[in-house]
């Protein structure tokens, strides 16, 4: 249905219509992000409108705490009273906003908000969020001022994968005022964010201050801003689709060939780090950052290891290959460990576990106490890896075969008493192990992240 405008007025119907359109099948819930301002007012009412008649999946409501401002309280108020109103399930979730230097505090909220929804979401359930037309709109000139490439220009999409589930964007075709005119009989279930008018904030000065100008000189700015975004996502998978192919072929293990990262054609090279990242779930930095990655995994001196940070993520590069990895290496959980058939120790830090099990020439039982400690190298451990071999630094060992750099201090070494029994999986001191062919024990690594 058109408002007489020619504009697409909002109505259950048209939810319907859009969640048919952007819901993935095995969708098992929806869960609407509430704000507690008009726009998630009225996405949820129409949600609740449509009652059974979407594939008949539960309905339920989230609201975000980011306890920045003293109206926090009336935002939490707001979003009872609505779901009380509606008799729709509530959860509220209370989220500290890490506010890096460098960053806006609108990133760093919006970051703490999906990280907080992604947590939240259960197993194939869809995150609903209230995005319209005018904020698509918004997105594509903000990018457009920052210099975005062409993913950037795609402002959002109508459906991502978040945590176990979806994040579906049902009204980004809807424009704002017809979103409003849907939930106005229950503007008295609703806030004002502060934030919103507050000009010192990107998207309130652009939406305050400047697309006032824009739809007066251009009426139909909206809707032409949001097709060109339309377009540009068009543009964006039809680069993932060409970038797929060679992601396959410079693929080395968990990582990129660095070679083959540099015979490719300059124009390709962003496209197939984007896919790949993409690929791992994990959304690439801005456009600037991503290309001043490449520049240093390729440029960078051999004997030099590059590692280049955004928000939870980095890539590092190690012996002619590209690793992404978590900003923060994984810490080692110390401690003491049983030395018996069966005895597990976990590791912590999704560092998996250590057991024990059988090996021919392995660890003398004999040599073990009852509790051996498992804890970090501090430096200069030495170790003797067979027989035959010389006494070598831990250090030495690692570098030899080629064990990640930012991986080494989440090697578990096994300790008993002050002796350095074994590294891992990697080595056993062989001071301590049995004749070759007698049966003895070494240690098993399982649910452990790459390390070679």
């Amino acid at each position: 249905m058109r408002s007489a405008k020619g504009n697409l007025s909002f109505s259950a119907a048209v939810l319907h219509a859009a969640l048919d359109c952007s819901v993935p099948a095995g969708c098992a819930g929806l869960v609407v992000g509430l704000s507690g301002g008009a726009d998630s007012a009225a996405l949820l009412a129409a949600s609740v409108a449509l009652g059974q008649e979407f594939r008949a999946l539960p309905l339920r409501a989230v609201h975000i705490d980011h306890g920045l401002q003293d109206s926090a309280a009336t935002f939490r108020e707001a979003c009872h009273r609505l779901c009380q109103h509606l008799a729709v399930p509530l959860s509220i979730i209370r989220v500290e906003v890490d506010a890096r230097a460098g960053r806006s505090v609108e990133a760093c909220a919006r970051d703490a908000r999906y990280a907080a929804f992604a947590q939240e979401l259960k197993v194939a359930e869809c995150l609903l969020t209230a995005h319209h037309r005018q904020d698509q709109a918004e997105t594509l000139l903000l990018q457009a001022l920052r210099g975005a490439g062409v993913k950037g220009l795609s402002a959002m999409p109508a459906c991502r994968e978040l945590g176990l589930g979806w994040h579906v964007r049902p009204v980004l075709d809807v424009p704002q005022r017809e979103l409003l005119r849907f939930g106005e009989q229950r503007k008295n279930f609703v806030s004002t964010d502060p934030m919103n008018t507050d000009l010192r904030f990107d998207r309130a000065y652009l939406r305050r201050a400047v697309w006032p100008l824009i739809e007066k000189r251009w009426p139909g700015a909206e809707m032409s801003l949001s097709r060109t975004a339309r377009h540009m996502a068009d543009a964006q998978q039809m680069l993932n689709c060409a970038a797929a192919p060679e992601v396959a072929r410079l693929r080395d293990g968990e990582a990129l060939s660095v070679p083959g990262l540099r015979a490719l054609a300059p124009f390709k090279r962003m496209s197939v780090l984007r896919q790949w990242l993409a690929e791992a779930g994990v959304e690439a930095p801005p456009a600037a950052r991503l290309r001043e990655a490449l520049r240093q995994v390729l440029e960078a001196h051999s004997d030099h290891q590059p590692a280049i940070a955004w928000g939870r993520h980095a890539l590092r590069r190690y012996r002619q290959r590209v690793f992404l990895t978590d900003v923060d290496p994984p810490r080692l959980q110390q401690g003491s460990w049983p030395s018996t058939r069966g005895a597990v120790f976990s590791l912590g830090g999704n560092l998996g576990r250590l057991s024990w099990g059988a090996q021919a020439g392995g660890i003398a039982a004999a040599a073990l106490p009852a509790i051996v400690t498992v804890r970090g190298r501090e430096g200069g451990e030495r170790l003797k890896p067979a027989v035959l071999a010389r006494t070598h630094t831990v250090q030495h060992l690692c570098q030899s075969h080629g064990v990640l750099p930012w991986m080494r201090d989440a090697l578990p070494f096994i300790f008993a008493g002050d002796d350095l029994l074994a590294v891992a999986d990697l080595w056993i001191d062989a001071r301590f192990c049995v004749a070759a062919g007698e049966p003895g024990l070494c240690v098993q690594w399982t649910g452990g992240p790459i390390m070679t």
